[in-house]
């Protein structure tokens, strides 16, 4: 199948590690710019080595607290260099915790962070995607959008609304050749997962490796996702070829979520 992705131009959120690292490597495997943003500039230079010499690739030093300074860097990159037909919105999830006892500021945290991050992005980019008459903004969420997941009360709440974000944008834009899914990764093996996993065996009072086998085993997999397998799913949706696939979720979890 032929993506049709040579010389795209992509912003990658999170593209330091786990899924965004490796969407960020795929994409650029199949021929499109990467742009990288991430808060930590030494990593992002190291995986900027990894992606195929031959492109255009950059990064963007950028904190997602703080959405009016990512949309005016992103505004500014866009100026000086050029705009993007691909935005993958990514941001590492909200800490771990019973909704009860979370604190309004991890709520208003979790709400910058994703949905506010996600909105301002997508005003800076969607202008060029209309120009272009070709865009693709894949949010990056969590099966909980599905199905929530005890104990991630915050992250639970917030997904969902980046989930109705995703949708209703999805339904303004679509008239310009521009798309808005939603990618859910399950149990990936990512630093995300090892934090969530060494939580749920001191909650258990369990050790790091019996709960490792009991979340397996509730997959029918029976084994974690490679951030590589998702970050394929990515690219399938940024391309020529998913062109008529808007506003819907995508598990990409092994079978794990219950509901169709």
């Amino acid at each position: 199948m032929n993506l049709n992705l040579n010389n795209k131009n992509a912003l990658v959120c999170g593209s330091t590690q786990g899924i965004g690292r490796a969407t960020a490597i795929a994409l650029a495997q199949e021929g499109v710019n990467v742009t990288l943003v991430a808060r930590n500039r030494d990593k992002l230079k190291a995986i900027l080595n990894e992606l195929p010499e031959h492109r255009n690739h950059s990064f963007i030093v950028a904190d997602f607290s703080d959405p009016r300074d990512l949309q005016e860097k992103v505004i500014k990159f866009i100026h000086n260099n050029h705009g993007f037909h691909i935005l993958v919105n990514n941001t590492g999830g909200p800490r771990s915790g019973n909704i009860l006892t979370a604190s309004l500021e991890e709520f208003e945290n979790a709400f910058v962070q994703h949905l506010k991050c996600n909105h301002v992005l997508a005003q800076a980019t969607i202008p060029f995607m209309k120009d272009e008459e070709f865009g693709r903004i894949i949010n990056i969420i969590s099966t909980s959008v599905k199905e929530p997941i005890p104990g991630l009360g915050v992250s639970n709440t917030i997904r969902g609304a980046v989930g109705n974000w995703s949708k209703t944008l999805s339904n303004e834009v679509a008239a310009f050749g521009i798309t808005v899914n939603n990618v859910l990764p399950g149990f990936t093996e990512t630093e995300r997962l090892t934090e969530i996993i060494k939580i749920k065996a001191k909650n258990t009072d369990t050790t790091v490796e019996e709960m490792t086998k009991i979340m397996k085993s509730q997959t029918p997999a029976k084994r974690f996702a490679k951030p590589e397998e998702t970050a394929n799913v990515v690219t399938f949706l940024a391309s020529e070829a998913a062109s008529y696939i808007n506003g819907i979720n995508i598990p990409v979890d092994g079978g794990r979520t219950k509901s169709l």
